[in-house]
């Protein structure tokens, strides 16, 4: 009987899909609630069209210095505690040691299989730093391309979230009715957006779905509420 090829499915990149949320979810429910609290305001949508722009840009420009600097720190802190790592090799050798044996312990290794298997990892600094690092301190080396690129994908994300709420007032002149028109597109593109976040992320999509139109729903009403009572 053929054997059946396993092939292994896992979803790896939950950095991007992060910065796409971040993006997306305060894209849809700040420039929404503005152009709510504007709606209460202005007789012009023009002005709530401009306003919103202008949101938008800004900020989509300081979500996406927020994602950069977030970024950078992971890396500076990888970096920080990589030296310190290295540091304590050299002057706490046998301490380091017996944590690696500690680590190992805890797997169920004992005897000439454990001490085989920490000579092994011990006997070659950079992969005695790899294992440290993953296993005493649970830290994965950061992409070093990571802070641009996770900067551009919340900003991006942002700006689409934020033109989506919008988009009525941009081609309508009533405002009553893009009101009401920008409450269905947002909640339509949270009930999508969260099925399509369920399908990268393995959440059941449905689940995930409700769940985005429920939180995404709770803040856009809360910051609606804010923004019209201040404006109106």
């Amino acid at each position: 009987m053929p054997t059946i090829p396993h092939v292994e499915k896992h979803f790896t990149a939950t950095d991007t899909v992060r910065d796409v949320v971040i993006g997306m979810a305060d894209g849809l429910t700040v420039p929404f609630a503005l152009a709510a609290g504007l709606a209460a305001a202005v007789s012009s949508t023009k002005i709530i069209v401009t306003a919103g722009l202008a949101e938008i840009v800004a900020g989509a420009i300081a979500m996406g210095l927020g994602g950069y600097l977030a970024a950078r720190t992971d890396a500076e802190h990888y970096g920080s505690e990589r030296a310190r790592e290295n540091w304590e090799i050299d002057h706490f050798r046998e301490k380091e040691v017996q944590e690696v044996t500690e680590i190992f312990e805890g797997y169920g290794l004992t005897g000439d299989v454990l001490r085989t298997v920490v000579t092994a990892i011990t006997s070659e600094r950079q992969r005695w730093l790899d294992f440290m690092m993953h296993f005493e301190l649970g830290l994965e080396e950061p992409d070093p391309k990571r802070a641009p690129i996770s900067a551009g994908t919340i900003a991006a994300s942002y700006v689409v979230g934020g033109l989506i709420p919008l988009l009525p007032y941009i081609i309508m002149s009533n405002i009553s009715e893009a009101f009401a028109y920008s409450i269905g597109f947002t909640a339509l593109a949270l009930i999508l957006f969260g099925g399509i976040k369920g399908q990268f992320t393995g959440i059941n999509k449905a689940k995930s779905a409700g769940q985005t139109l429920l939180v995404g729903g709770l803040a856009a009403a809360a910051a609606y509420v804010l923004a019209h009572a201040f404006g109106g």
